[in-house]
Formats: structure tokens, sequence, C-alpha cells
């Protein structure tokens, strides 16, 4: 994957770690912008042609590492690893998304149009978007981790929500699935899912053994429309 011939690279830091994202080419431009949330292995392919296609569509698409430079995980147990230290540490992963909101927010964006999107480990981060209250418009959880500790409390969320669910997900129990219709119903959100048949847990990425072109293509559609709504 050679993600730097086809995006920007951008670096910023929290604290002394610092941070690689990528960003389209039309930063800079009076448009709409959608914050992109990786998957557990980080910045990939699927994340770019997320942003590649965005950009197709009128929007400044971002990006976001939320490991950081030196990182990223090289095989699956470390993917696994890190990513769960981020879930069970929610508010240094709330920081990471919000130094990427506000790196998207310095190139040319309009204000108060800005959503997230995530897939898997970045689809859970969506979810911490929304109960971190950050200035979003909306956003959207493809195949996510849907677990929440149940000593956290359910707050009023005022982005609207997105929520992508393969029906045959088998990383994720009906149990996390059913706690976060009831976070939606208690925070008062305007939120909506869609499940999409015949689907295990990374159906969208065409490098999965998960993949289902047909589902991917109609997810696809799905968010363009949420996102029309949203933002434009």
């Amino acid at each position: 994957m050679n993600v730097s011939k086809r995006l920007d690279s951008v670096s910023y830091h929290d604290a002394s770690q610092k941070l690689n994202g990528f960003i389209t080419k039309n930063a800079g431009k009076s448009l709409p912008a959608v914050l992109i949330l990786p998957a557990i292995y980080g910045i990939d392919e699927e994340a770019a042609n997320a942003a590649l296609n965005l950009e197709k569509e009128g929007y400044i698409a971002f990006i976001a590492d939320i490991y950081g430079e030196g990182n990223t995980p090289k095989s699956r147990d470390e993917a696994f690893k890190s990513a769960s230290w981020f879930k069970q540490n929610f508010r240094v992963y709330q920081r990471r998304i919000s130094l990427a909101l506000n790196q998207l927010a310095k190139c040319g964006t309009i204000p108060n149009k800005i959503a997230v999107i995530g897939y898997c480990f970045g689809g859970t981060g969506a979810l911490e978007t929304l109960r971190g209250n950050f200035p979003v418009a909306g956003a959207i959880c493809v195949h996510g981790g849907l677990y929440k500790d149940p000593e956290r409390k359910n707050y009023p969320i005022h982005a609207k929500v997105l929520i992508q669910h393969p029906a045959n997900d088998q990383t994720v129990r009906k149990d996390d699935l059913d706690k976060l219709i009831v976070e939606m119903n208690e925070s008062n959100s305007d939120w909506q899912l869609l499940c999409y048949g015949h689907c295990r847990h990374s159906f969208t990425n065409p490098q999965s053994v998960d993949y289902n072109k047909q589902m991917a293509n109609r997810a696809w559609q799905h968010m363009l429309l949420f996102l029309q709504e949203l933002l434009k």
C-alpha cells in the first residue's frame, strides 16, 4: 500500500507522540469534510479508497492516525492488543480523535459540516466521537466493535448516527448490540441501524475473507445518502 502517492501526508502530535495522517488533495477548498477512523491494523487500503471516493463526491477526507508513528501493529496479536488498549482507555482514544478533528478543521472545511466514518476498531471510535460530544454533524459506525463498559453512563448524543452492522458479525455479541440500542434511545439521539444479511465482520473490505461485494456496495450508497443529509 502506498497511500502517500494518492493522498497528502499530515503530521501532528499528541504531546511527544508523532501522528501521521493523510488528507485528500482538495484540502484548502471550502468543502464539507469527513474524518475516517481506520480499522484495527491502522491506515489501510479500505481507509485510503474511502478517502479517494469521498473526494470524488465533493468532500475533503482525512484519515486519522490513532496508534502513532512507530506503533503500527505488525501482527494480528499486536493489532488486537493495541486496539483493546485504546478501547479500555477510551479517553485517550477520544483525545486522538479530537486531535484529528482539529487537524481537519484547519484544512478549509466548512464549519459544522464535518462527519466521522469508522471501520472496525474505527467504528468503535465513531461511537466514542458521539460519546465525547465532539462538534460533528454525525458519525457512521461500519462493522464496529459495539461493547461499552457497563459502568459508563449514557449521556445525550446531539449528532446523528448511522450504524452499519453485518448480521452475522462473529466479533459482536447480541447483548452488545442490544445495549447499544438502549444507549441510542436513552441518549435521545437521531439514530438508525442497518443490518446487512449474510455478512460477517469485515464485509466492506475487499481484502477480507468476509467481503460481500453486493452488500458493501449497498452500504456505501447508504453512507453517501446519510452524508448528503448531514453535510450538503
